[in-house]
């Protein structure tokens, strides 16, 4: 396995220069070979009626964290692109509990990456939800 390119500060560093708008959502807890951990800091505007994290929160913390994953991989592409996900929501997340998401690559090739993430309410050992993701890298040059 190739060696990381991206650390846990540049990628943190990169979601604030990069997405601005949503950074301050996003904290990345870890990143090494096995995969990335990307905790969701869920507010008020994550939640959807019956006081549960929305859908499509848990889909942008699942896309986020296989965007990070991809790129502690790759570098700072910031053209990488979702070409197709698919997730499924197993349980009601724990309110008032941040999500976490452990996202890993499962193929990784010069135009396409291939990952899943599972999404955990913290402290809970069940799955909320699992995502599966492929990524679209734009050519080197």
């Amino acid at each position: 396995m190739s060696p990381l390119k991206m650390t846990v500060a540049e990628l943190q560093a990169f979601l604030h220069s990069d997405m601005p708008q949503m950074a301050d959502d996003f904290w990345v807890e870890r990143s090494d070979q096995a995969g990335l951990c990307l905790r969701l800091r869920v507010s008020e505007r994550h939640l959807r009626p019956g006081a549960t994290v929305s859908g499509p929160a848990m889909f942008g913390l699942a896309d986020v964290a296989m965007y990070l994953a991809i790129l502690a991989r790759i570098g700072p592409v910031a053209l990488a692109v979702t070409t197709n996900c698919s997730i499924d929501f197993m349980r009601k997340p724990r309110a008032g509990c941040d999500l976490l998401a452990e996202a890993r690559i499962l193929k990784l090739g010069r135009s396409l990456a291939v990952g899943d993430v599972m999404l955990y309410s913290e402290g809970q050992a069940e799955p909320v939800a699992r995502a599966g993701l492929t990524y679209s890298i734009p050519p080197v040059g």
